[in-house]
């Protein structure tokens, strides 16, 4: 190994190290991780499961379940790499940036260190599967894990391409937000999107959560007789978009950041 690739090998090891030390010191923050999929599965989802799931021919809760988890991923990540702009205006990692390593390394590092810190809202998915009796599907949910990578990846090159063009810390708060919650409700992750036309059809094809969580219920789903209701794209198509949206927003991201890095 190259002294270049060591040396950025060792930073996106320690940038990833930090995020996750982060995240233990801060309890408060593991347990919001844990309660917001107990709220949003256990009562919105439990209510449009009473109220209008019906006669659809698969588990609604099951459905509903798996799209939390692709969000919560996503969501996660890209909320937490917002705070770079925070930790910027704070010059709390001032080091990193004179440092002769890549920015791409230090976007990824916090990518990746945000992510894993997202995984725990996975504990809050799984007492309320238990607590509703929603099948968590055996060695499907362990398929459905090992793709959520995928999902932090995405959720955190979006957050790196809005960060690029938004220097306030809390406009770049509140705004990933905005940017994100409505994803959630165009994109199938909690309502059905098979039937959707027109302009919601458009905004859905869109937006980056929808092919974050159609993967997810493509690998779920996989060999299931309910694969073709609920799965609306074949997992490689959406690993393609998925993957030709993350260099688009993390090359353009990472250039405009560094570039309001230079000009501060």
């Amino acid at each position: 190994m190259s002294m270049t690739l060591k040396r950025e090998f060792n930073a996106l090891n320690a940038i990833t190290s930090r995020e996750v030390m982060r995240l233990i010191k801060n309890p408060g923050s593991i347990i919001m991780n844990i309660i917001f999929p107990i709220i949003f599965l256990g009562f919105m989802g439990g209510s449009l499961s009473q109220n209008l799931a019906g006669n659809i021919g698969y588990d609604f809760l099951q459905f509903v379940m798996i799209g939390m988890i692709a969000f919560n991923m996503y969501m996660g990540t890209a909320s937490g790499v917002t705070s770079l702009v925070v930790e910027r205006e704070m010059n709390l990692t001032q080091e990193l940036y004179v440092s002769p390593i890549s920015r791409y390394t230090i976007m990824l590092g916090k990518m990746i260190g945000t992510g894993i810190g997202s995984l725990v809202t996975i504990l809050g998915v799984i007492i309320v599967a238990l607590f509703m009796h929603i099948p968590l599907g055996g060695m499907q949910f362990f398929w459905l894990i090992l793709v959520t990578p995928a999902f932090i990846l995405l959720g955190g090159s979006l957050a790196i391409f809005f960060i690029g063009f938004v220097q306030d810390s809390k406009l770049a708060q509140m705004g990933i937000m905005l940017l994100i919650m409505p994803q959630m409700f165009f994109s199938g992750t909690i309502i059905p999107i098979a039937n959707s036309t027109g302009i919601l059809d458009f905004l859905a094809k869109l937006m980056p959560l929808t092919y974050v969580t159609d993967l997810a219920r493509g690998v779920f789903y996989w060999g299931d007789p309910v694969f073709d209701q609920v799965v609306l794209h074949h997992p490689l198509y959406n690993v393609t978009v998925m993957t030709a949206f993350f260099f688009i927003f993390t090359i353009i991201g990472t250039f405009m950041f560094a570039k309001s890095e230079r000009n501060k």
